[in-house]
């Protein structure tokens, strides 16, 4: 008997076994059987050439226009190119070696077939170097492509969606199906949802749409119900290990803090303030998720919990992802304290704490006497990057962790902070401008409580984003340069932003016409020599000595340098009111949560902004889309769901945090928000009757299934 745990490779043979193995991950029948196709072409329907990406891998099924062979220019020998059409547009390929002999034979004007290969650009035209391809005709005995649904499944260049979906159809054949549905009888007909079995065969085998959709249903409710099982465990357990009671004291620090702030804070800061003030009095730890637009008054809310939590008599920690961000975190933190940050000094307020900066980079002395008034809690706050987080730092009563941009941070970093405690857990407040698709998806998946900020705090200044295409309008870079002197010449600042640093090895391509991403080094240089000279540019990255750092930031915030060329470094929490302008070069290779955080710089203060987002992609591609759609809104919270359509959820059961190797393979937090919804009610009320699902073997053997031991240990830490 055939089971989900045998191997494939005395099913398929080893070279089949390799590739399935090398290129996807995939080693047992399981795997295989639930390695679901990621769409389904209709025979004769031609896939929209129009929504491919740039170095997406992808399966195209298409009409060939015309082939032709010629001699190489650059190097002896031939090559086959063809043209293919979904009807309104084009994809080139191009052939070499034995191949182009082949495709110029089978590859006639009028021939459909399936063309798999990984999308570049040769001047204005997309194109597919050396595809794999295969001709649909009848005349096809034995192949899965017979069938009326053609299975496109996620492929790798080891292995094609076509001989995976062969290995499926032999599979199947000799498969003696589920012994035993994990799912009671009585659950599937409650929701409605039919065997495992079948739904398996119909997935990969499917004779209508409607029958995938019942197949579909089933499947995302195995991995909905098993992801919230493990969760409402986790809920139930976390009470075992309470949290530090964080009581609010009339007449201390934040009181003080309060009755100076020169401003009043908006509605949402007042009613966010109260949620996480009434998590902070409780024994259960908090576990919130503050989202809110670029400026919309986040780092407030979170000081007025830390300061709750240092009238408790504990302290608080604040993680920032960078060096950078820490210091200037640290500044601000004193700055808007005063001299309530300066307990012990002279002149310090009767309430006052001390705030401690603590990275990685500090020399000894520095370091020594940064533990020191952490461990005897003369350090109320605390700052730091993951140097926090390293054993030898021990806190005198942790009461309250914050981490800012959770993005940036791995679970693991986060968990060891919540663990610093030894009998209680923290309370923890992970703050992010713009949701990325695992935090939202954890959200959904029931790990966080969610309060948003959307309104901005008076006194902001409006953004403006224009792309500059400049492939398409060169001089209106020549614009670009010149916006920057004009808001420079009126007494503001400006950024540069770079996707790498320029003093490492540019990744290598096979495509000889796509150029190494810009580099900060290479920018800076030409922006001085040419369009800005004249004025003080200086780099920023986050390879270079801490000391530099904090000087370049130092300068910049004085007005001392006029242009700050820099990688993304810059991202988050670095606020320099009197920068204005932003350009943001090979804008088309940054993600739209990143493009959102980067322009947020900018408008800081009673100037506008502007966000330039510069791009040398072609208009009618779907890259551009996104840059257009970054151009069109301010909103953060559509433009994270923007980047989750873009980037589905990421790997909720494991560390990776976009959407390529998601554990989840059918579940959809964008169309299946009901059934997360109704898997987490029927999860809990399981557990609540059964903690351990020792009365429901079926069901724990689901979650055994879907989460391995190191995905299991991963969401219980996160």
């Amino acid at each position: 008997m055939i089971s989900f745990d045998d191997k494939l490779q005395p099913l398929l043979g080893k070279k089949t076994a390799d590739a399935l193995e090398t290129g996807l991950g995939l080693t047992t029948v399981g795997d295989l059987l639930r390695h679901y196709p990621r769409r389904y072409d209709e025979r004769g329907k031609l896939t929209d050439i129009r929504s491919l990406e740039i170095d997406e891998h992808v399966t195209v099924q298409a009409e060939v226009r015309k082939c032709v062979k010629r001699q190489m220019k650059a190097r002896r020998g031939q090559m086959t190119e063809a043209v293919i059409t979904d009807g309104t547009s084009e994809l080139h390929l191009v052939f070499f070696g034995k191949v182009a002999f082949v495709a110029e034979q089978e590859l006639l004007p009028g021939t459909r077939a399936l063309f798999a290969g990984k999308v570049g650009r040769y001047r204005q035209n997309l194109q597919l170097v050396h595809p794999a391809f295969e001709v649909l005709t009848p005349e096809q005995d034995g192949s899965s492509f017979l069938q009326a649904f053609l299975p496109v499944y996620p492929a790798s260049q080891h292995i094609n969606t076509w001989n995976i979906a062969n290995c499926v159809k032999q599979l199947l054949e000799i498969w003696d199906g589920v012994p035993e549905d994990p799912l009671p009888a009585a659950f599937r007909e409650e929701h409605g949802l039919i065997g495992l079995e079948e739904a398996l065969r119909s997935i990969h085998r499917p004779e209508s749409w409607a029958q995938i959709s019942v197949a579909q249903q089933r499947l995302k409710w195995d991995e909905a119900l098993a992801v919230q099982l493990t969760l409402a465990q986790r809920r139930k357990a976390s009470t075992a290990r309470p949290a530090p009671s964080c009581a609010r004291r009339s007449g201390g620090i934040l009181d003080a803090f309060d009755a100076r702030l020169p401003f009043t804070l908006t509605k949402g800061q007042v009613e966010v303030g109260e949620q996480i003030a009434a998590d902070l009095e409780s024994v259960v730890p908090m576990n919130r998720l503050l989202q809110g637009e670029v400026g919309s008054g986040k780092t407030m809310v979170a000081l007025r919990a830390m300061l709750q939590a240092v009238d408790s008599g504990r302290q608080a920690a604040m993680l920032a992802p960078t060096e950078v961000l820490a210091a200037q975190h640290a500044r601000s933190l004193r700055e808007m304290l005063g001299d309530l940050a300066q307990a012990g000094q002279l002149g310090g307020a009767e309430d006052a704490t001390r705030v401690t900066l603590l990275t990685g980079s500090m020399n000894t002395a520095q370091r020594r006497q940064a533990l020191l008034d952490i461990v005897t809690g003369e350090a109320g706050i605390v700052v730091g990057t993951h140097a926090i987080i390293q054993e030898k730092v021990e806190f005198h009563s942790l009461g309250l962790v914050v981490v800012d941009e959770q993005h940036r941070f791995g679970v693991e970093q986060r968990a060891a902070l919540s663990a610093r405690g030894e009998k209680e857990n923290p309370h923890v407040l992970v703050m992010t401008a713009t949701p990325i698709p695992r935090t939202v998806a954890m959200t959904v998946y029931g790990d966080l409580e969610v309060s948003a900020l959307r309104e901005l705090p008076g006194g902001r200044s409006p953004i403006k984003t224009s792309v500059v295409p400049v492939r398409e309008k060169p001089a209106w870079l020549d614009r670009a340069f010149a916006r920057v002197r004009e808001e420079v010449a009126a007494g503001h600042q400006a950024y540069f932003v770079c996707p790498r640093i320029g003093d490492e090895e540019p990744a290598k391509s096979g495509d000889d016409e796509k150029r190494p991403a810009l580099s900060v080094i290479d920018v800076a240089t030409m922006l001085a020599q040419g369009p800005l000279r004249g004025l003080r540019v200086e780099i920023l990255h986050g390879r270079m000595p801490p000391d530099e750092k904090d000087a370049v930031m130092r300068a910049f915030a004085a007005n001392e340098v006029q242009v700050l060329v820099a990688t993304t470094v810059i991202e988050v929490g670095v606020n320099v009111p009197n920068a204005t302008v932003m350009a943001i070069m090979d804008a088309d290779r940054f993600g739209v949560s990143q493009l959102h955080q980067l322009r947020g710089r900018v408008g800081r203060g009673s100037a506008p902004g502007l966000c330039l987002l510069v791009t040398e992609m072609p208009e009618m591609t779907a890259t551009m889309e996104r840059l257009r759609a970054v151009e069109s809104t301010l909103d953060g919270f559509e433009l994270a769901q923007l980047d989750l359509e873009l980037r589905r959820e990421g790997d909720i059961l494991g560390a990776a945090q976009s959407g390529r190797r998601s554990a989840l393979k059918m579940l959809s937090l964008l169309r299946d928000e009901d059934i997360i919804a109704d898997a987490r009610a029927a999860a809990q009320t399981v557990v609540d009757a059964d903690p351990d699902l020792e009365q429901h073997p079926g069901l724990a053997g689901m979650v055994a299934t879907l989460l391995t031991e190191e995905r299991a240990e991963f969401l219980e830490k996160a």
